[in-house]
């Protein structure tokens, strides 16, 4: 007897769980076209928020100089720099007040300018020993990358728009500090030195074996 109860306690139970399955089953069934729907309304709400721009180029390119170089880069410095710009701040910074946070990631370039190199500036005396009179190492480019710098956060007071210069206010004072960092971290030494080695391995190739260089003075 007690057999017989338990065998139909667990056929009620696998019948309840059954039951349970399904209309849980079902109810997923019903839904799933709702679901849908409010997940394609929230996309669209979504786009028509933060819409993606477009980006119409003028087919016109006006090239305004082309000219030779003969630049020898020996170093780059890759900088961050976090640029602080603001407007209009003071005790009703928060009604007309304009600032923002700038993240800037960027490079800067040095080396040395071969194209200052003159003809008297090598001396080779017959012996052949060869002095050359390099230029002075010099920055050649201070640029911001821009798919990896981005303004962090910006805050715009309540009674004024955003000043549409302020944005690039902050870059042009990134690259300015970004120059700043690596000539005083003496990213133009080490770019002379560098312009030495380059040269001096390519000299020893060509055959000369005893090579010397001096920067900014004028051979006799």
């Amino acid at each position: 007897m007690k057999k017989t109860v338990f065998l139909i306690l667990i056929v009620l139970l696998l019948s309840a769980t059954i039951m349970v399955v399904g209309v849980n089953w079902s109810l997923q069934r019903a839904t799933a076209p709702v679901e849908e729907m409010r997940q394609q309304i929230s996309t669209q709400v979504s786009a028509f928020i933060n819409p993606t721009p477009t980006i119409m180029p003028d087919p016109i390119t006006i090239v305004h100089e082309l000219r030779p170089l003969a630049r020898l880069e020996t170093m780059q410095y890759s900088v961050e720099k976090v640029i602080t710009a603001e407007t209009g701040q003071g005790p009703f910074g928060f009604l007309f007040g304009d600032r923002l946070l700038l993240v800037a990631h960027g490079t800067v370039i040095a080396g040395v300018d071969l194209d200052k190199l003159g003809r008297d500036d090598i001396k080779v005396d017959a012996e052949g020993r060869v002095t050359v009179a390099l230029p002075a190492a010099e920055v050649f480019i201070t640029s911001l990358d821009n798919e990896r710098s981005y303004v962090y956060d910006r805050d715009i007071g309540l009674l004024r728009k955003g000043d549409v210069q302020l944005e690039s206010a902050a870059r042009l004072a990134a690259e300015q500090e970004m120059l700043k960092a690596a000539i005083e971290d003496g990213i133009l030494d080490q770019a002379q030195t560098n312009a030495e080695n380059y040269l001096y391995r390519l000299l020893r190739s060509l055959g000369f074996s005893d090579v010397t260089f001096t920067v900014g003075e004028e051979l006799d």
